[in-house]
């Protein structure tokens, strides 16, 4: 549907008519290394253009890569874009670009300050351990603050600076936020978020009915956490609403293959927008062979979850459904105990559906044997172990045999005599039968509020299935690679691996035409 090779996504904004999307690139092979910054431009955040490459490591400050950065859009109508450059001796600093041309909807050319390095690394911080500038946000004294990721040997931290000018900066004697035992912290991200409402907000919002969100790319397990919390735009202190779930240590934007990932405050249409990287878990050999590795997820709109207050709801833009086409309904199929359901989609003539699809599916379950067992099952076994209550769920990316398969299900678990946790859950163990693939289980628990129905959201192309739980609640986006569930031999089946529950399933499914993704006609400008 959507994505293009890349790694970390840097500097998302919207200007004069026209998103635009750097990122991390090496323009001479698949595999990292002379990173580069990427550029695209996209009116509706689906289809993109690319355009010629934004920033390459020139400059003795970056010599060893452009590495990750963000944008700052400035109320005078200039934009500061703030990247972290690599030395020649590997020391990290922080650098500033601007566009050329402010007045260009393409900002086809950036400029380097003559003044770079802006920053380098602060006493106590160790060379190698200062990077990834954030969006600057607009403090009461009237100005700005910026933060950057670090460590204090295994304390992850996020170190503050405020500035007038985007040159001259002030290091605040506290950090914002850290966290014991989680290691070095990188991409890090800091926005605020409506405590009611579904709107974004922009990044230098705060006060009454508002919260913060603080993010970190954590470098020791490359997975990205974040918390909930509440920021003192005074004190320039950010205080999680609940410890157990500190930056690192509890919720996860993605509990799939994710990393790098960097929002933006979409000004056009009030929203905040979430983008993310997904690498590859082949070989290097097969990224050069095939001559090009990693893309961006779908992009997403990020909301605080308003009935549970503490978890993110995550979803794809709404531009994404321009690219449905053909729709299939499903009423109340019932999957019983130990059975799959093939969907018969796409051609009359033939089995194999789309390899690209949009899944809605809402499951109701009935239990038929009257018991209720103690069970201390969660992701970890897989769809293939039973149990009482499930798994159950969508097998996306199958063959005929059932030989390759992709597992999206829920599995709820009785905990006590009146209370069930349910997990959400991606099983790739069968995703393939190529050998050197990584095929795991990803899941979390899920938190089901109220009288809500179990629901999901499954975005399937060709080698990657992107799935939300529970209106986003949770997300797993999986990298696949199959060898015989491709073109013409995929099918899509249901399946109930529980022991003593019946489960009814509703669907709604689009195929999902491609997205076309080739250079700006320069030509033509």
């Amino acid at each position: 549907m959507v994505g293009f090779p890349s790694s970390d996504p840097d500097g998302p904004l919207y200007h004069k008519g026209w998103y635009h999307i750097f990122y991390q690139y090496n323009p001479d092979s698949a595999v990292w290394g002379n990173i580069t910054w990427g550029h695209a431009v996209s009116r509706d955040l689906i289809h993109w253009l690319l355009l010629p490459l934004a920033l390459v490591p020139d400059r003795w400050y970056d010599v060893n890569g452009v590495w990750t950065g963000s944008a700052t859009r400035h109320p005078d109508g200039n934009i500061y874009m703030l990247y972290t450059g690599s030395t020649g001796n590997l020391t990290q600093v922080q650098n500033l670009a601007h566009p050329a041309d402010p007045s260009d909807p393409l900002l086809l050319n950036w400029v380097k300050n003559p003044a770079n390095p802006v920053l380098l690394p602060p006493p106590g911080i160790g060379p190698k351990d200062f990077r990834d500038p954030t969006t600057a946000w607009l403090g009461p004294d009237g100005l700005w603050r910026v933060a950057i990721g670090s460590r204090m040997e295994k304390l992850g931290i996020t170190l503050v600076y405020k500035t007038r000018d985007f040159l001259s900066y002030e290091l605040l004697d506290h950090y914002l936020h850290s966290v014991p035992g989680t290691g070095m912290w990188e991409c890090v991200d800091f926005f605020p978020v409506a405590v009611n409402g579904t709107k974004g907000l922009d990044t230098s919002a705060a006060g009454e009915g508002i919260k913060h969100v603080l993010k970190a790319s954590l470098d020791d397990t490359k997975l990205d956490h974040f918390a909930v919390g509440t920021y003192d735009p005074v004190e320039d202190l950010w205080t999680p609403d609940d410890p157990k779930n500190d930056v690192g240590i509890g919720l996860k934007y993605d509990y799939g293959r994710y990393y790098a990932s960097k929002t933006f405050y979409d000004q056009e249409k009030q929203r905040r927008i979430l983008w993310g990287w997904i690498n590859e878990t082949d070989t290097e050999f097969d990224d050069l062979k095939k001559g090009w590795a990693s893309l961006q997820t779908i992009p997403r709109t990020v909301v605080l979850d308003g009935r549970t207050g503490a978890d993110l709801l995550q979803w794809p833009v709404e531009e994404i459904e321009s690219l449905r086409l053909r729709s299939y309904c499903f009423e109340d199929v019932l999957v019983g105990p130990g059975s799959v359901v093939p969907l018969h989609i796409g051609s009359a003539t033939q089995n194999s559906i789309p390899l690209q699809l949009d899944i809605m599916a809402e499951f109701e379950v009935e239990l038929i044997s009257g018991k209720k067992t103690d069970e201390e099952n969660s992701c970890d076994g897989g769809a293939a172990e039973r149990s009482s209550l499930g798994p159950f769920g969508i097998l996306a990316l199958a063959d005929a045999s059932l030989s390759e398969l992709t597992s999206v299900f829920f599995r709820p678990v009785q905990t006590s005599a009146d209370a069930v946790t349910t997990y959400f859950c991606t099983d790739q163990t069968r995703s393939s039968l190529a050998p050197d693939v990584f095929k795991v289980v990803y899941g979390s628990s899920i938190p089901v509020v109220g009288d809500e129905k179990l629901q999901m959201r499954v975005l399937v192309d060709h080698s990657i299935v992107e799935s939300f739980g529970q209106g986003g609640r949770r997300v797993i986006s999986s990298r696949v690679y199959p060898t015989k569930a491709i073109y013409g031999d995929a099918r899509l089946f249901l399946f109930n691996n529980a022991t003593d529950v019946n489960v009814k399933v509703k669907l709604k499914i689009w195929e999902m035409n491609s997205a076309f993704i080739r250079p700006y006609p320069l030509d033509q400008l």
